[in-house]
């Protein structure tokens, strides 16, 4: 239920929704409006991050009308995990969302995922464009057909089985799941999402998938041959890391073992 004492509210709002963005500034400033509507609309007390990623096209006073809009600003371009991640340890929420900033699948599944976070408290909530219900309709040529096959093959085979859609653009955590588990990411660019769920699942955390519907696609910048080596050289990173043990915490499995409705995704923790 959204918070209704105003000093919780102003410490701890019930979401926050962070977004990355490089060179993306009129996206930002276009999301704003239908995303205060949609949540100010559903009586939730929020937060906005957007994370500039080294893009340096925001104005020096950009947002400053509205406190619960923080506008951060990464000195280089890193990548949009180093900008999710930033912006998920800066963020306050009891449920914390990111989402591109073209808002590719609309306020809805924004709204759906900050509902079950709060209210049937599972870990992670996140989009899946395979599941009935959804809607994808976006053509893609040969080559981008091809490398995503074998980007999912690889995932499977190597890092995380069972999950079928790492690289939907919409994920929702609990806090305090946020909390203990980016500190623990690494991976800056296109396999962020794949190392995100694949710690999620080695420490046991519930995760739902929901159906999520393509309203607009703006912002792809999958640059091919380079981010195919760059996705196949992080995938072979993520599992240096968890063979060496890194990503295993009993904060993790603690807030695993506390119980959430939510069940494990398909295949349970691997």
């Amino acid at each position: 239920m959204p918070a209704s004492n105003p000093w919780i509210v102003s410490l701890r709002p019930d979401v926050s929704i962070v977004i990355p963005c490089f060179r993306a500034a009129p996206l930002a400033r276009a999301a704003l409006q239908p995303l205060r509507e949609s949540l100010d609309g559903a009586g939730y007390s929020w937060e906005l991050v957007i994370v500039d990623d080294g893009g340096g096209d925001f104005a020096a006073d950009e947002f400053s009308t509205d406190s619960r809009v923080t506008l951060m600003r990464l000195p280089v371009n890193r990548g949009k995990g180093a900008a999710v991640r930033a912006g998920m340890l800066q963020a306050r929420g009891r449920a914390r969302i990111f989402t591109d900033v073209d808002i590719p699948f609309g306020t809805g599944s924004v709204l759906e995922i900050a509902r079950r976070l709060l209210n049937d408290a599972p870990h992670l909530v996140i989009g899946d464009r395979t599941l009935p219900g959804s809607a994808y309709h976006v053509e893609l040529g040969l080559a981008r057909r091809a490398a995503s096959m074998v980007f999912t093959a690889i995932v499977g085979s190597i890092v995380t089985s069972g999950l079928y859609d790492t690289q939907c653009g919409v994920k929702g955590l609990r806090g305090d799941v946020a909390d203990a588990l980016f500190p623990l990411l690494h991976i800056d660019r296109f396999a962020f999402d794949v190392e995100l769920i694949h710690v999620a699942r080695i420490n046991g955390l519930s995760i739902e998938r929901v159906p999520v519907r393509l309203v607009r696609n703006e912002t792809s910048s999958v640059r091919l041959p380079r981010d195919a080596v760059r996705g196949a050289l992080d995938l072979v990173r993520i599992r240096r890391r968890h063979s060496r043990g890194e990503y295993r915490t009993t904060v993790l499995r603690s807030l695993a073992a506390s119980g959430a409705s939510g069940q494990p995704g398909p295949g349970g923790p691997a």
